[in-house]
């Protein structure tokens, strides 16, 4: 699946549309930053309710293919500006973490 399968899926709000292009191979659900710097799979959907400017810095690090902010966990305009700055697909989603797993699960599996 790639990324832009996300931009109309129901429950997700683009943020930042990133690279569409890029592939989305695994999810990843983690809010502890240092631990999603380690294990978070490259061309991975990461799942977190950590929202902020650290949250971006991860992503690009670990080359996730987007960042999906779960628990109606709002987005402040300084990390939309960044995510889209970066190119990093950014989206909210209003479902629990574990819930939007089972969204983007569905989706690869489409």
């Amino acid at each position: 699946m790639t990324v832009e399968k996300l931009y109309d899926a129901a429950g997700f709000k683009t943020i930042s549309k990133g690279d569409g292009k890029k592939e989305v191979k695994a999810i990843f659900c983690c809010d502890m930053l240092s631990i999603a710097m380690s294990k978070a799979p490259a061309s991975g959907c990461w799942i977190t309710v950590v929202s902020n400017m650290n949250t971006l810095a991860v992503a690009t690090l670990t080359d996730v293919s987007c960042v999906v902010i779960a628990g109606g966990v709002a987005v402040g305009e300084d990390m939309k500006a960044k995510a889209e700055t970066e190119g990093i697909a950014l989206f909210t989603c209003e479902e629990p973490a574990f819930e939007t797993a089972l969204i983007v699960h569905d989706l690869m599996n489409a």
